[in-house]
């Protein structure tokens, strides 16, 4: 179960970008062909993060689509299934444009209370 791991990468990196501020929200950018399962990274997220400084948080994914280039006619399409092919052609030559994407978009974190009073 590798979304275990990717869990625990993903609240190391939020607890160190909340410079020790609460973590209410992690927005995470996960591309298709990673084929993580958001219901096995959801689990293992709130594992990880307890005793952290984002337990608790809310985990947001936002699945991109698989899509690539085919090198053979030029097309552009959308990777659906493997093995990857091209939509237009049916050719296997494909540079994959986006989809392998896995990492942390943005924070949201409690506000720093001496901040807000002016400290």
């Amino acid at each position: 179960m590798h979304e275990l791991a990717i869990a625990d990468s993903i609240v190391q990196i939020a607890g160190r970008h909340a410079n020790g501020r609460r973590v209410t929200k992690v927005q995470l950018k996960v591309g298709h062909l990673r084929q993580v399962v958001p219901s096995a990274l959801a689990f293992s997220f709130e594992l990880v993060a307890q005793g952290t400084s984002v337990e608790g948080a809310e985990l947001e994914m936002e699945e991109v689509p698989a899509t690539g280039s085919c090198l053979g006619c030029g097309a552009e399409s959308r990777l659906e299934m493997f093995p990857l092919q091209c939509g237009a052609c049916g050719g296997f030559d494909l540079q994959v444009l986006e989809g392998e994407e896995l990492f942390v978009e943005a924070l949201e974190l409690e506000e720093d209370k001496d901040a807000s009073h002016g400290r």
